[in-house]
């Protein structure tokens, strides 16, 4: 069983997307940092695909109802209710800024089906106005919470939340080198550089500070577009808060290998050990 051997976050959700058209080049001072980071980290389809696939292993149908917590631009939300009318979310965010811009260029463009999405103002703590049957905590965003009591209480929160067979994903990562300070430049098609750095780790606590940097063809800089101020949970932590929290099945999701041996090909399997490469992301589904 392969892990994904990026340092990147969520760098391997981009192996099977389409080429897009060029846009314009872009500077520091004509970007979109919304979208920047939407085009650097987050690939909804690929999000939707595991999805069905997890819950439908476990509840043998599709579901029809998300929440997405730590939403920003609510994109995997978007994505999700474009999917039919049968389908409708919640994203829940306490920043109002990525939200708007969310309303504006994610769900405005979809018409008169963006009324099956509600945009939330509130802290991912609160109860959902519809039991969800997924709900939804990734690119690492749940580390916000960096004492353990406050952790559990927000898992037992999700659990408590969910509806019946409910299913609870988030992704983490690890390996020796994410512990590592260090930066990682990545190419992002068409036209600027995308940099993720883990500037601070502090083993004692595990406090960790995490930006995001963009580059640009005419050698202009975005220097922490974006900044994190986490603690580093481990993989096996999370499982056992998990646990703790009363979810009667936890599984971690470790990407395979293709037919050369090589990890990263995009698909990702249930298994209790993984494999230990020098930086690995997975994905947790936890039920309910």
């Amino acid at each position: 069983m392969g892990s994904r051997s990026s340092r990147s976050k969520s760098a391997g959700k981009y192996k099977k997307s389409k080429k897009k058209k060029k846009k314009p080049s872009l500077s520091a001072r004509t970007a979109d940092r919304h979208d920047l980071y939407q085009r650097s980290v987050q690939y909804a389809d690929f999000e939707l695909e595991f999805i069905h696939r997890v819950y439908r292993k476990h509840n043998g149908c599709r579901p029809h109802h998300l929440r997405e917590d730590f939403c920003g631009t609510a994109l995997v939300s978007a994505a999700w209710i474009a999917q039919g009318k049968n389908y409708t979310a919640e994203a829940y965010d306490i920043d109002p800024e990525p939200l708007g811009w969310g309303k504006e260029h994610n769900l405005a463009p979809l018409g008169k089906a963006a009324s099956r999405c509600r945009l939330i103002e509130k802290d991912v703590r609160k109860k959902s106005r519809v039991a969800p049957e997924v709900r939804l905590a990734q690119n690492f965003s749940y580390r916000v919470f960096r004492e353990r009591k406050v952790l559990l209480d927000y898992f037992r929160r999700v659990r408590k939340d969910l509806a019946d067979g409910g299913v609870f994903i988030l992704d983490t990562h690890g390996g020796p080198e994410s512990i590592t300070e260090m930066e990682e430049e990545r190419e992002i098609e068409p036209g600027f550089t995308y940099v993720w750095d883990q500037a601070e780790y502090w083993p004692g606590t595990g406090d960790y500070t995490c930006h995001i940097h963009f580059r640009f063809p005419d050698g202009t800089e975005w220097n922490r577009c974006f900044t994190y101020e986490w603690r580093f949970w481990h993989l096996t932590e999370v499982l056992d808060l998990l646990r703790d929290a009363g979810f009667s099945r936890v599984d971690s999701y470790w990407e395979g290998t293709d037919e050369d041996g090589e990890s990263g090909n995009g698909i990702y399997k249930a298994s209790k050990k993984g494999e230990n490469c020098l930086s690995w992301i997975t994905y947790v589904a936890a039920v309910k």
